[in-house]
């Protein structure tokens, strides 16, 4: 509030300015208020005669939105947080029961499936500098998205498909792909499969001297028996057993889009007991098709992914895409023997050689 002082008269012109006296300050102060306060109640009762004028189907609106935003915000605060693209976080459930999606909770530190260390963003980001700088940043646009993105990507798929540990974005998605996908390997390995039923044969042999021959893995499942028995596991060769079956092992260097030195990479066996269920389970990635020669085929099984039963047969290759949720059984009469497959993972027809051999270096075993 600004004091002006009055016009002196004629007789005082000459006297000097004086204060203005307390009691006055003090009487303009409260008129001031009084009118801020009338103010006030003005603009008040303009609010209120506005809500009394509004339709009540849009107060009923407004209502209806604010219990949902309530909802909302006391269903996100009941959630745990759920830290991006960490193994650890993405199979917490599972760990509760020590089972994995049907397989062993082996708790490796080199198994891409079961180790447990925070930070897989910021490694997998690290491991593609070092890439670029040994070769190039050219055709790693998808890839560096993927990995920036992945706590995104892994979080908000469709519950249909969730690969456990890496997704790459843009690939097309079906559960199954037609043979032409990979014409070539799936043509070399239904031309040998023979071979391979030979070689299998030998080794099944053994089953008759004990429960659980050397090399052979029991994997857990909710009924039944599932053996598997690995030359390939998760990028790194198994010797032993890769002598045990030597042109089987020298078929899979002739593989065109066979994943090797990459720890999604695996070849192996598959056996499956009569009244075998594998529980249903994602793969760890969407960068791979997944390929069963049937070497053994009895009646009453099936192959169910992403919802889509299919059937196997003898000589014939099925490629299927396993970060789709899936499922197998061996629903067949004990006297029928058991399913046998031969699996090996080949590249997604859609990922590029340049993304190829970056994803190679990026999830090379032990790296």
């Amino acid at each position: 509030m600004v004091w002006v002082p009055l016009s002196p008269t004629s007789s005082d012109r000459r006297a000097p300015l004086r204060a203005p006296s307390t009691t006055t300050m003090s009487l303009e102060w409260l008129m001031d208020w009084s009118w801020s306060l009338d103010s006030l109640r003005d603009f008040i009762a303009t609010g209120i005669q506005s809500f009394r004028d509004c339709d009540a189907t849009a107060l009923v609106a407004v209502a209806c939105l604010l219990v949902l935003f309530v909802w909302y915000c006391y269903h996100v605060g009941r959630e745990q947080p759920r830290a991006y693209a960490t193994v650890n976080a993405l199979m917490q459930s599972a760990e509760a029961n020590g089972v994995q999606n049907g397989f062993v909770y082996c708790q490796s530190p080199e198994c891409v499936r079961c180790s447990h260390h925070d930070g897989l963003n910021q490694k997998l980001y690290h491991n593609l500098q070092e890439y670029a700088k040994r070769y190039s940043w050219s055709g790693m646009g998808r890839i560096h998205k993927g990995i920036r993105e992945q706590g995104r990507y892994l979080n908000s798929r469709p519950s249909i498909q969730k690969p456990e540990v890496f997704f790459l974005p843009d690939l097309p998605t079906m559960p199954y792909f037609s043979r032409d996908a990979q014409k070539h390997d799936v043509e070399l390995l239904e031309r040998n499969f023979q071979t391979i039923l030979c070689e299998f044969e030998t080794l099944y042999k053994a089953f008759s001297n004990c429960s659980l021959p050397q090399g052979w893995k029991m994997n857990s499942t909710p009924s039944g028996e599932w053996f598997t028995f690995y030359l390939v596991n998760q990028g790194m060769c198994v010797p032993r057993n890769c002598r045990r079956c030597p042109r089987t092992y020298r078929l899979l260097g002739s593989l065109r889009t066979c994943i090797g030195n990459n720890v999604f990479g695996n070849a192996c066996i598959s056996v499956l007991s009569p009244g075998t269920v594998i529980a249903e389970h994602y793969g760890p990635t969407n960068i791979r098709i997944r390929c069963h020669l049937g070497l053994k085929t009895p009646s009453n099984c099936e192959l169910v992914v992403g919802g889509e039963p299919q059937c196997w047969a003898e000589g014939r290759c099925l490629l299927f895409d396993d970060s789709f949720l899936h499922t197998a059984f061996h629903e067949g009469a004990p006297e029928e023997g058991p399913r046998v497959v031969f699996m090996v993972d080949l590249w997604h027809p859609n990922v590029a050689a340049a993304e190829r051999q970056a994803l190679d270096f990026i999830f090379a075993p032990g790296r």
